[in-house]
């Protein structure tokens, strides 16, 4: 029998630190509510939930990018209702104009509400803001849609191949300083589908469309260039076009409304408002000057006019109310994802209380009875005295 040692003691007393640590633990996870709450809990857990809570808070933050982002489209939009207003009235006043029962003097006195009412709709253009920036000035225009350039076979006085329309469209096949090659495969009375060939259309992205149209399938070209006589071409002859200046309209996004609606770098739209003021609605010159409606002539001319700013701000306004439907479904989307996220993180990160207070329930009942052992444990030494008699 040994008394320097008692190792019965010893154990006991380490399984009661055990015991009593397990205890402590589980009353921190129920006292806060959470499995992990320091990296020695879980580290890959801690991880994981920290990288969740990085999305969630980033999901909610992008959806409330999106509420202010519909707010600000409300407001441009809501400044185009009166603009609308103002050039129904306008309108009106030209078709006013246009009667002939109007004296000249009758006609200055409805070009006075004309020039103010074009005033206001440069006033509404010019002082139209959001958190003090501008809306409705062309500041903000950003996007150019591109649209699909096209090369016409024009039947005109010198039978010229011309160009409709040259804007970027999708790829990099051509590049200024490049040629085509048209074949005229066929005889016909003036130009007809069919007639010309383009030379190796898959490695150009070219395609003969339809009657006297050839349209660029690619992009980067977007680009003037010299044009050649096609009647002196027999069939079986080709031209071949030199690729001159590009003039491809922007696509820069700088200057437009960039919107965050996502949780990471590049989860972003862009929206662009076009300039609505009179100028750049047609309905005042370069010049500076309101539409003239002096004459007959000039008030159906003026009609005209006013029709072509109403149909520029109805698409703009049917623009920005797309915009704001998207961003509404974008919020909706938002809001899914974050509570999924937020499960799963509850998940990783929540502790099971019902669980957890049965092991703190193991633990106290271990811890006790590890106690009354460590009490038995050192009570053994004292046999030693019974063999002192």
């Amino acid at each position: 029998m040994i008394i320097n040692n008692n190792i019965p003691a010893m154990n006991t007393y380490r399984q009661l630190t055990i015991n009593q640590n397990a205890s402590q633990n589980s009353m921190e996870k129920l006292a806060s509510g959470l499995r992990i709450n320091r990296a020695g809990d879980d580290a890959a857990g801690l991880a994981i939930s920290e990288k969740m809570r990085g999305q969630i808070r980033g999901l909610d933050q992008a959806s409330r990018n999106a509420q202010d982002g519909i707010s600000l489209i409300q407001t441009a939009e809501g400044a185009l209702q009166e603009t609308h207003n103002i050039l129904q009235r306008m309108r009106e006043l030209a078709v006013q104009a246009a009667n002939d029962t109007n004296t000249e003097a009758d006609r200055d006195e409805i070009a006075k509400e004309l020039g103010q009412l074009t005033n206001e709709i440069d006033r509404i253009a010019n002082t139209t803001e959001f958190n003090t920036q501008k809306l409705l000035d062309g500041t903000k225009k950003g996007i150019v849609e591109p649209q699909d350039a096209k090369i016409t076979l024009q039947n005109n006085s010198n039978a010229n191949l011309q160009v409709s329309t040259a804007v970027d469209t999708t790829g990099s096949a051509i590049s200024t300083g490049g040629t085509i090659t048209i074949t005229r495969v066929s005889e016909s009375t003036g130009f007809e589908a069919g007639d010309f060939q383009v030379g190796d259309p898959a490695k150009v992205g070219i395609t003969l469309a339809a009657a006297n149209t050839i349209e660029w399938a690619t992009t980067s070209l977007a680009n003037f260039f010299d044009g050649g006589d096609l009647t002196s071409l027999a069939v079986g002859e080709s031209i071949t076009i030199s690729i001159k200046a590009a003039v491809a309209e922007s696509k820069d996004v700088s200057s437009a409304f960039s919107m965050q609606i996502g949780a990471n770098s590049g989860q972003n739209i862009n929206i662009g408002i076009n300039s609505m003021k009179a100028e750049d609605l047609g309905i005042r010159d370069g010049d500076g000057k309101a539409l003239d409606i002096g004459d007959y002539d000039k008030a159906t001319a003026a009609i005209t006019t006013i029709n072509n700013a109403i149909e520029q701000v109805s698409a703009e306004r049917s623009k920005l109310g797309a915009f704001q439907n998207r961003l509404e479904h974008t919020i909706s989307n938002l809001g899914t994802s974050s509570e999924n996220l937020q499960a799963a993180e509850s998940r990783v990160r929540d502790v099971d209380m019902a669980a957890e207070v049965m092991e703190m329930t193991k633990a106290n009942i271990l811890s006790q009875a590890s106690q009354a052992m460590l009490a038995q444990a050192n009570q053994r030494p004292q046999s030693v005295l019974q063999l002192l008699g």
